[in-house]
């Protein structure tokens, strides 16, 4: 099983990919606006070479609100390199996200108490705009 983790979030990506497998993007992401991020990420020098840049982006909604790419960051890196102006990304349901979460009892009781909050939450459009 394959699997990001940032900060205390983790998620199931073999899951991920099955769910979006053949599935349209949702729109794109501009690699430079992520940037920054990347430095959070272990990146494999050799692999992001090797790459497919054609294959969307996974994304999630996190529970705080706001996009966050839980696969593609290898593809993220070569576009930055290539100076790729857009990627495209899928974006997985809230169904979906919760589905390819990893939990430990924590962070059921987390979810749980955060349910609420997540409702109002929209995408930053900034980050992720629409095909």
């Amino acid at each position: 099983m394959e699997v990001f983790q940032m900060l205390g979030w983790r998620w199931d990506i073999t899951k991920a990919k099955k769910l979006t497998q053949g599935r349209a993007p949702d729109g794109w992401i501009v690699p430079e606006r992520w940037a920054a991020m990347i430095q959070l990420i272990a990146i494999d020098a050799e692999h992001a070479t090797q790459v497919d840049l054609s294959e969307p982006l996974i994304m999630a909604t996190v529970p705080n609100g706001g996009m966050l790419i839980i696969d593609g960051w290898h593809r993220l890196c070569k576009a930055l390199a290539l100076e790729v102006e857009e990627l495209f990304a899928v974006v997985l349901t809230e169904e979906e996200e919760l589905a390819c979460r990893i939990f430990d009892d924590k962070e059921e009781d987390d979810e749980d108490e955060a349910e609420g909050e997540r409702e109002g939450d929209t995408a930053d459009e900034d980050m992720f705009g629409s095909a």
